[in-house]
């Protein structure tokens, strides 16, 4: 350890001390009156003496001054707050500094214009520009095209073009027309169109390309494939949610479910069932698919086997299963919109003046009002028919028959067909009648009888070559592969 000695410091500690030179240390300030004088002074020595009160005090001046200068025991000195800036300054800062996007990114300083700067007649224009358009729905494709800034008369032109690949009836609404026009002379005409391109049907793509200044037409067909899309399964939980985990499309299935409906009980078709569809499809060999209608309704459960297809049969189209047994529709359409005036049964003749049966229903109606044949049928007389007035007679399946009397037109011909709720003559009051009503008789096997006790049930059923052309379809549609 060091130890303070009237030489100055020495090392302690051993007989072999060094001696430092006197002037080593808190002496030796350079000379003069106060080259003895020791400002650090060692307050753990000489305690009590002179130098060491000297030394206190020295101390307590060095913390009292600390004391003084800290923030705590001072106010803090006043300085200089600078003025809020006004709105030109702040328009003068932010145009000089580099702004977000929010402010519209309008930073930088704009030099005013000088002598070497010459102000433009008018902006140049680009050679060309390129832009999209849609075919709206009830929109005019010369209208589109004028929209888009072609010249009236060649929008004409171009549609005309356009019609001669594909009706422009035919052209979807939401179709995109991929547009270029050209360089124009100045700005006060519309630009030329210098290229077209749109997807006009499914399987065609027109283009329209400026050609040595003549507008050339190019048809680039898509192939397609037609293959109909078969989807099959287990019924499980839910016949509708198994077909659509499977693949069908929705539409689809919601047919499929009321095709199954008119055969049998949709409740009733258990689990372990057997779904199968078939689906028009067809596919671009540009990657695009379109699914239509409902093809072919198959199902089986246990030994029932259901095999149904759409077929048009007497105009009217329905679903007919395997053996060409269309649906069954029950009930009769009502005749006329009116009031029941008189019913079947014996009554006194107003105009004969005597009592005898009354073969049908009398419904009393405007003059005009339309007549509706109450099922389907075929036309076995139209025209006058004594008290009758003008009469149409209908021949129905399974030996029944109908008769409408008192027309004031008829709007059917021996030997036409007719569907039920179709129009075939309007209400009159021609014939032994007392005013315009329409007189409706039900036969059964050439006998009248009473309207009210009868619901016809119709089924369509085919026969010879239209059966034999329905099942050739049937098994072309069941040798499409599962999907």
């Amino acid at each position: 350890m060091y130890q303070h000695g009237d030489q100055g410091f020495s090392l302690g500690g051993g007989s072999a001390a060094v001696a430092l030179a006197p002037d080593f240390g808190r002496r030796g300030l350079a000379g003069g009156r106060f080259a003895d004088l020791d400002l650090v002074v060692d307050l753990g020595a000489r305690i009590g003496s002179k130098e060491w009160w000297r030394g206190l005090g020295t101390l307590a001046a060095l913390c009292a001054a600390a004391l003084t200068l800290s923030p705590g025991l001072n106010r803090p000195l006043p300085g200089a707050v600078p003025a809020a800036s006004t709105a030109d300054q702040w328009d003068q800062v932010r145009a000089q500094s580099i702004s977000p996007l929010a402010y519209g990114a309008d930073s930088g300083r704009h030099m005013a214009a000088t002598d070497l700067v010459r102000p433009l007649a008018e902006a140049p224009e680009r050679p060309m520009l390129e832009l999209t358009a849609a075919i709206g729905e009830g929109d005019s494709f010369a209208r589109v095209l004028e929209r888009a800034g072609v010249a009236d008369a060649e929008a004409e032109q171009v549609a005309d073009m356009i019609a001669s690949a594909t009706p422009l009836d035919d052209i979807a609404a939401g179709t995109r027309l991929d547009i270029r026009l050209g360089r124009r002379a100045n700005k006060h005409i519309a630009r030329p169109l210098d290229a077209l391109a749109l997807r006009a049907r499914f399987d065609l793509r027109l283009e329209l390309k400026r050609v040595g200044g003549v507008l050339q037409l190019t048809r680039v067909p898509i192939r397609v494939d037609y293959t109909p899309l078969r989807v099959t399964g287990e019924v499980g939980d839910s016949l509708y949610r198994a077909a659509r985990a499977a693949g069908a499309p929705a539409r689809a299935v919601e047919t499929y479910l009321r095709a199954i409906g008119s055969k049998m009980s949709v409740g009733g078709i258990g689990s372990d069932a057997h779904f199968d569809l078939i689906v028009e499809q067809r596919r671009a060999e540009t990657g695009e698919v379109e699914t239509g209608k409902l093809l072919y309704a198959g199902l089986t459960q246990g030994r029932r086997k259901l095999q149904l297809l759409e077929w048009t049969a007497d105009g009217r189209t329905e679903w007919f299963d395997a053996a060409g047994v269309g649906e069954k529709r029950a009930g009769l359409t009502r005749p006329v919109t009116g009031h029941l005036t008189s019913s079947f049964g014996m009554r006194f003749h107003p105009l004969l003046g005597y009592s005898r049966l009354h073969k049908g229903m009398d419904i009393g109606a405007p003059t005009g009002t339309p007549i509706y044949a109450v099922t389907d049928g075929v036309v076995t007389f139209a025209g006058r028919h004594g008290g009758h007035g003008n009469f149409v007679q209908l021949k129905h399946g399974g030996n029944m028959g109908t008769g409408y009397a008192h027309m004031s037109r008829i709007a059917v011909r021996p030997g036409q067909h007719v569907r039920q709720g179709q129009v075939i003559g309007y209400v009159g009051s021609t014939g032994l009648s007392t005013g315009p009503h329409l007189h409706f008789e039900v036969y059964r096997g050439g006998q009248a009888i009473n309207p009210k006790s009868v619901s016809f049930v119709s089924t369509s059923l085919l026969s010879g070559q239209e059966l034999r052309a329905f099942r050739s379809k049937l098994a072309g549609l069941l040798a499409t592969p599962v999907s």
